[in-house]
């Protein structure tokens, strides 16, 4: 009795130690991604360009992210997890040092690009902590504290970026950042175990090869398409329809070389299966539904002196941004008790409803009340950051299949990602084509119903999820 007292304690002590290590790490890679949005106008200031150019650097940032993210989570299975995570770690804390000291944009850009090394942090600590706890709940739990954190920290990310950047400069976010990405290394170091599942496979750097090169070649065709939504350029049609054209192609590519390889990054076979396309595409879907009207949309409205409130930005924040990344970080950990008990497709189904019911609230609702609008928002944080964004996660890592569990997290970050890509071009497509009609209210109502349309129908994708049945407690 005593011996299984004391295992217990110590299995609990492990679990303990690989959170606070783990949840350092997301911590400190989602302020890598998220802080430095209120900089914006500072860098381009500091570093005498425009905001185009300073955007840029965010967009290869993410892009980078999304790349690294499909191939870093299967070799982390050969190589060993924390290994690929305590390097991916030390290259944010790199990419931090080159940014704060870059002298132009040209380093801010190779700095953003080695930060973007660090993309798949959160599915990799989602991976790790699956291999160390069997109990259904209990990762359900942690998963959604974990995923919580990818969605803002607790709002207070924004508002430290802006307040750094105000009172010290851009480059002191920079270097908070090389603080934050050290500990999290230590930590690591220090608190983690490691695990590789398919250690002595070989990599299949052929098929990474062709992968990335369709994903790079698309999320690059969406930013120049985002272009075209401003201004019309035939060269700028051109440069992104020959990019699609490229994507299409490096991804057959991909599809016959993984036919072919004896140790394919994936199984076609698994590329079939409901399992892999539904959650892809249901991510995918909700993506670029909502992700532009919270990011994007609501802050331009709400900031408008018509048809919108005149809110200050700082005041905007505090009242739509601030309250959507808090509830969604309260309710993460909820939504990941609620998954192995109701059911992983069941939890996500009724996110997906209620921010439909968010998106409804606020386009007939909140355009004409800031009040309702704030309740649209507020809801949306609690059914998509803190629902629909864990189950979709979590589903990433239950669904992988058991010989390649890194497989299907790191294609679900790199879907997030061209559903952000997807719905920035969309969206914002949508309201300059409608505001030639010359009601401005009309064109972001006709905005927000697109974004609640395609969101129906990531809601119908949904359908097609498979349980995952080993996940789940048994009724």
């Amino acid at each position: 009795m005593t011996t299984l007292i004391t295992e217990t304690k110590t299995n609990r002590g492990n679990v303990a130690a690989l959170m606070v290590a783990l949840l350092a790490a997301c911590v400190a890679f989602q302020l890598n991604a998220s802080m430095l949005s209120p900089a914006l106008v500072t860098m381009g200031n500091e570093l005498h360009t425009d905001q185009a150019v300073i955007g840029l650097s965010q967009t290869w940032f993410f892009t980078a992210a999304a790349l690294f993210s499909l191939f870093l989570p299967r070799l982390s299975d050969i190589v060993g997890r924390k290994k690929i995570l305590l390097g991916m770690m030390l290259l944010m804390a790199v990419g931090s040092v080159i940014a704060a000291m870059a002298p132009d944009v040209t380093w801010l850009f190779v700095g953003r690009i080695i930060q973007g090394v660090s993309g798949p942090t959160v599915p990799l600590c989602l991976i790790m902590l699956r291999s160390a706890v069997n109990n259904p709940r209990k990762y359900g739990a942690l998963m959604g504290l974990i995923t919580a954190v990818n969605g803002g920290v607790a709002g207070v990310d924004s508002f430290v970026g802006g307040y750094f950047a105000e009172h010290f400069g851009f480059r002191s976010i920079f270097w908070l950042m090389v603080g934050l990405a050290i500990v999290a290394t230590a930590l690591i170091a220090i608190l983690a175990g490691e695990s590789k599942p398919a250690a002595g496979t070989g990599m299949d750097w052929l098929g990474v090869f062709f992968i990335v090169i369709a994903v790079g070649a698309l999320l690059t065709a969406l930013n120049e398409g985002s272009k075209l939504v401003g201004a019309f350029s035939s060269g700028t049609l051109v440069l992104a329809i020959g990019l699609i054209v490229v994507a299409a192609a490096a991804f057959a590519a991909f599809w016959t070389v993984e036919k072919r390889s004896k140790k394919p990054m994936v199984e076609t076979i698994h590329l079939r299966q409901r399992s892999t396309w539904a959650p892809l595409l249901t991510t995918t879907l909700a993506m670029t539904g909502i992700f532009a009207v919270i990011n994007g949309i609501v802050p331009a409205y709400v900031q408008a002196a018509a048809p919108g409130f005149g809110v200050g930005p700082t005041e905007m924040s505090l009242m739509i941004l601030t309250p959507y990344a808090l509830l969604g970080w309260v309710f993460g950990p909820i939504s990941g008790r609620l998954a192995p008990v109701l059911g992983y497709t069941k939890v996500l189904r009724i996110g997906m409803l209620g921010s439909i019911a968010a998106l409804a609230i606020i386009a007939f609702l909140g355009l004409s009340s800031l009040p309702l609008m704030i309740v649209g928002t507020a809801l949306l944080g609690i059914m998509y950051a803190g629902t629909v964004n864990i189950m979709l996660n979590g589903l990433g890592v239950v669904l992988s299949p058991a010989g390649n569990p890194g497989f299907l997290p790191g294609m679900n970050a790199g879907a997030f990602n061209l559903g952000a890509g997807l719905s920035f071009l969309v969206l914002p497509a949508v309201l300059v084509a409608t505001s030639a009609l010359g009601d401005a209210k009309a064109s972001y109502l006709t905005v927000v119903v697109v974004g609640l349309a395609i969101t129906v129908a990531a809601f119908a994708a949904s359908l097609l999820i498979p349980k995952p049945l080993e996940a789940e407690v048994e009724k």
